[in-house]
């Protein structure tokens, strides 16, 4: 049964039980014929409140307002009030979490220029109203757009999550922490160039990118830590609804909004619908899931936007008896929490380094190109492949694991470990152009027949590694089988290249993939420029954001119209 089902039968149950209580105890009023037969004539309102004292949702009121409330609720919810303290009142004193953050910064910056090679994507983004350009707005990096930082944060957010090719986090929940730069860098630019030509939001605040990066390992580590032990995806909503919730509380910090208004904003962004994740998974996977996270980004500063207008909040907007997040949308359960907020997050974020391929398919794409390698010196190819055994962790099976699943569009085949694996059997390579359709890869006979021979199996331990927090591994192994019986030695990856275990040998290939993404958009020098400075960390947490952001304009790109 339901929670609200719960909750109406219980009220139903609590009317019917009350009613001859409440007659009875009316010594003046014996029966209810004779009230309005000898009582003196009522006053408008005090017959509305003798009906309602006879109504069902007087019942429901009267059961929520009357239930006791949990232990330690006063005023917020404390999961809404600890987020809020954290982003006031916690220092950020590691500097491995801002040596990471810069890491990630560049990295989610350099794939966000990649997006924007897509008709798809950049057909989505600019402003709403054709031409209008926001006087000290928000700039959107690869194109010549100054927006508001509302329709700012969906732009950024949307390019950089279109490829699903940055930082990742996995645990019962998963999902893109970078997805919250969106937001971040939005309202610190808009902030920025606002104050410097007279404005006075957040009291003149000047950010620098030393602010932007301390605003993203707290946004990493709220929804991160969010993500631990609370699976969203299991009661059918998607990840982005914690890109919301952090963004929009760090973005109340950065707007000059006290503890308590940023505990205002949280409740809001708990309280707006969430997104399903129906548009993740078969038969309607779909181009949302690369826009979802910019419109939780655009969504999340809206909201922290209204309560600078002095909009207040919903103090217990998750554990409220009936309407609260907990009982409508959580199946009643609260949040579990392992550890407290800190800088936890960005030190062991995972990089997508290698391949634009959805992170949990990371290993099982790299033990691909081992096993390519391998048939190539064998004189054989992918072609002399039987089948093919992936010995993987739950998360995979639920999400990609689609072995006979016709592949419809880019959604489909970008999360589809069967197809990633196959491309980079047949092709000894697995690029963004090889998720489009009519590209050589989504029209090979050999990529769709090789895609149905490779099955997926959960090995127990493998899950348990991918949940443990003293190892978070991503582990996938592949036995082939060829057609003339020999059977391969299986090929393990644990770690992908970019998880904590690998971080220093995936620095020079994350700097080297930020050039690659960069080189199209810009001339030589700037791509130089652009390089030094990212690897010059006292030169670039020092720098103000308008002024680096603005080294991204691209004000005839050939990639945006």
């Amino acid at each position: 049964m339901s929670a609200v089902n719960r909750g109406l039968r219980q009220a139903t149950k609590s009317l019917h039980t009350r009613l001859p209580q409440r007659i009875s105890q009316r010594s003046a009023l014996p029966l209810l014929s004779s009230t309005f037969k000898t009582a003196a004539p009522l006053t408008p309102a005090a017959l509305h409140a003798r009906r309602s004292n006879f109504s069902t949702m007087a019942s429901l009121q009267s059961a929520a307002t009357t239930a006791p409330s949990p232990a330690g609720h006063k005023g917020y919810d404390p999961e809404i009030q600890d987020i809020a303290d954290y982003v006031h009142n916690k220092p950020i004193d590691s500097e491995l979490a801002f040596d990471t953050a810069r890491w990630v910064f560049l990295d989610t910056l350099g794939c966000g220029l990649e997006g924007l090679q897509f008709k798809e994507c950049t057909k989505l983004l600019g402003p709403i109203v054709p031409g209008t350009v926001v006087p000290n707005g928000t700039k959107v990096p690869g194109t010549p757009y100054q927006l508001d930082p509302v329709n700012g944060a969906f732009n950024i957010g949307a390019m950089i999550r279109w490829l699903d090719y940055n930082d990742c986090w996995l645990a019962a929940e998963w999902g893109h922490p970078s997805d919250n730069l969106g937001a971040i860098l939005a309202v610190a630019d808009w902030i920025t160039r606002t104050n410097k030509a007279g404005g006075n939001l957040a009291g003149g605040k000047i950010f620098t990118i030393r602010d932007v990066l301390e605003a993203m390992i707290k946004a990493h580590e709220i929804q991160g830590c969010l993500a631990l032990l609370n699976s969203f995806n299991k009661v059918g909503l998607d990840h982005v609804v914690l890109v919301k919730v952090a963004s929009t509380a760090v973005v109340s910090k950065m707007l000059g909004l006290n503890e308590k208004q940023t505990a205002d904003a949280i409740t809001q962004a708990w309280v707006d619908g969430q997104s399903l994740r129906t548009y993740r998974h078969t038969p309607n996977t779909m181009s949302r899931k690369s826009w979802a996270a910019g419109d939780a980004c655009q969504r999340a500063v809206n909201l922290a936007l209204k309560v600078l207008k002095g909009e207040s909040g919903v103090p217990t907007v998750l554990s409220a008896p009936v309407w609260g997040f907990y009982d409508v949308l959580f199946k009643g359960k609260k949040f579990e929490f392992q550890r407290p907020y800190g800088s936890y997050v960005m030190e062991n974020v995972l990089f997508k380094v290698s391949y634009p391929a959805e992170f949990h398919s990371q290993t099982a794409v790299e033990a691909s190109e081992k096993i390519h390698a391998q048939l190539k010196a064998m004189g054989k190819s992918a072609a002399d492949i039987k089948e093919i055994t992936c010995r993987t962790h739950e998360a995979c099976v639920r999400i990609i694991d689609k072995q006979f699943k016709p592949m419809d569009n880019f959604a489909d085949r970008d999360h589809c470990i069967q197809y990633m694996c196959s491309v980079m059997l047949v092709f000894g390579r697995l690029t963004a152009n090889d998720y489009v359709d009519g590209s050589e890869a989504a029209t090979s006979p050999l990529v769709e027949s090789l895609r149905k021979k490779i099955k997926c199996v959960e090995d127990p331990q493998f899950t348990a590694d991918y949940h443990d927090p003293a190892l978070r591994t991503i582990s996938n192994g592949l036995t082939v089988e060829l057609n003339d019986g020999t059977v391969l030695p299986e090929v393990v990856i644990e770690a992908p290249l970019g998880h904590r275990l690998r971080r220093e040998e995936a620095k020079p290939v994350i700097m080297a993939k930020y050039k690659r993404h960069l080189e199209p958009h810009y001339s030589t020098e700037k791509v130089q420029e652009l390089l030094e400075l990212g690897q010059n960390p006292k030169k670039l947490e020092a720098m103000e954001v308008d002024q680096y952001v603005d080294l991204y304009v691209s004000e005839n790109s050939k990639f945006v119209n």
